[in-house]
This record gives structure tokens, C-alpha cells and sequence, in this order.
């Protein structure tokens, strides 16, 4: 049976009360940034290690087993996913650079169906938009001040200008997306079953919400002519 890929994307480092995110001020963005990498570098290195353990070496990752649905999952929708007109007019109208640092992992199924569009709309924003990608796990410090919930959730976009300010964030998720598995989760007889049904609502939406969420971040921090 083929695997779905982990969905629920997180592991608690501490509880809040809050709804969303609490982003303490004092954050040198600016230093995850030099140390994130390409979408590019990032797909190269889950090719490498998919392509290790199939020729049977072992991987010291516990979710190694999703890494081979995940690319799967990533390379159909960069070959299929298109952007919209309302996007691309969104693009076109930037006025301001900004950077996408996202907090991810090779093993996370909604990373997997975030970060080839994330990649897409960065080609597409004429260099205004700069897509880094750091390794959660390495960087627990920068994902404690941007839980969703009290988790870790990912994928997690913390969009910055071109100072290094905080602009605000989006993840892990869309928000029918998170809905839709708070809903299923909460009744044991779905909760086991809640990822088929996750990546059925992922499929039949083709991106088409997240890139209506990705042109509201745009647009509160005011980036347009």
C-alpha cells in the first residue's frame, strides 16, 4: 500500500494559549536566511537520499518511509499546478522585495503540497520574491516562535521585507485544509483516516486555494504599486 506521508506536521516544544502564532520581536531573521537554502538545493537533497535508501541504505530519519510518496507528490505538482491570472496580476504589481523562509521537512505530506507552487510563484515574481528553506529540526529555536496552536506545524512561511522585518506568516496548511482535519480528528472512527481524506481535499482543489491565501499575505503587507 502506498504511503500517504505524515499530515499532522509538528511536534509540541511548548503550549500557548493563543490561536495563533505569539512572534516575539527580537528575531535576527536575517541569520536564518543566510542559512537557508534553495527549493532547488532542497529537492536535489531528497532525490539523493530517496535514491540511497532504495539502493538500501538505511536513513537515520524515523519518517524515512514517506520521503519517496512526498517527492512523488512534489514533482507531480510542479509539472501540473499553474498559476492563476489573480496571482500573476498580483505578482506583476509588486512593488517591494520580499523573502519566504519556510520551516519544512522531507517527511511532511502538506510541505510536499506547498513547496513546488511556493517555488512556481517565486520564478514567476521577477526576483521579488526570495524562497528560502531551512530543516525544522535544526532550527527548533526559530520554529518555537512561529507555532500554530502550540505545535510546530509546518510548513511554516514567515515572510519578511527586504530589511529582514516580519511581515507575517502562513502555514501549515489552507484554512479549509485545517478545518477539514480538526474536523475529521475529532471523532475517533475518522481520526485514523484523516491524511486519504487530507490529500483527497488537496487534489481536488489544485492549489487553487492556497494561491488565494498566498495573494492575501501578499497583500497585508501592503508590497503593491
Amino acid at each position: 500500500m502506498m504511503k500517504l506521508g505524515l499530515q499532522t506536521c509538528k511536534r509540541v516544544f511548548k503550549i500557548t494559549n493563543m490561536e495563533d502564532t505569539a512572534v516575539e520581536p527580537q528575531i535576527d531573521y536575517e541569520y536564518y536566511l543566510i542559512r537557508g537554502i534553495s527549493y532547488d538545493a532542497y529537492l536535489a537533497q531528497l532525490q539523493q537520499t530517496v535514491a540511497n535508501i532504495t539502493i538500501g541504505l538505511k536513513s537515520d530519519n524515523v519518517h524515512a518511509e514517506y520521503f519517496l510518496i512526498n517527492l512523488t507528490r512534489m514533482q507531480r505538482i510542479a509539472k501540473t499546478s499553474t498559476l492563476s491570472q489573480e496571482l500573476l496580476q498580483a505578482l506583476a504589481g509588486m512593488e517591494n522585495k520580499v523573502y519566504w523562509l519556510v520551516l519544512t521537512e522531507y517527511w511532511c505530506g502538506d510541505a510536499a503540497q506547498s513547496l513546488p507552487l511556493l517555488q512556481k510563484i517565486a520564478q514567476a515574481s521577477d526576483g521579488k520574491i526570495s524562497l528560502r528553506l531551512l530543516y525544522r529540526d535544526k532550527f527548533p529555536d526559530l520554529m518555537e516562535k512561529h507555532l500554530t496552536n502550540g505545535g510546530s506545524a509546518i510548513p511554516k512561511l514567515i515572510q519578511l521585507d527586504s530589511e529582514f522585518t516580519y511581515l507575517g506568516e502562513w502555514g501549515p496548511r489552507p484554512k479549509p485544509a485545517q478545518e477539514l482535519v480538526k474536523f475529521l480528528k475529532s471523532d475517533p472512527v475518522t481520526a485514523t483516516g484523516y491524511a486519504e481524506q487530507l490529500h483527497r481535499w488537496y487534489a481536488k482543489d489544485k492549489t487553487n486555494t492556497l494561491q488565494r491565501e498566498l495573494i492575501e499575505l501578499l497583500n497585508k503587507a501592503n508590497l503593491f504599486v
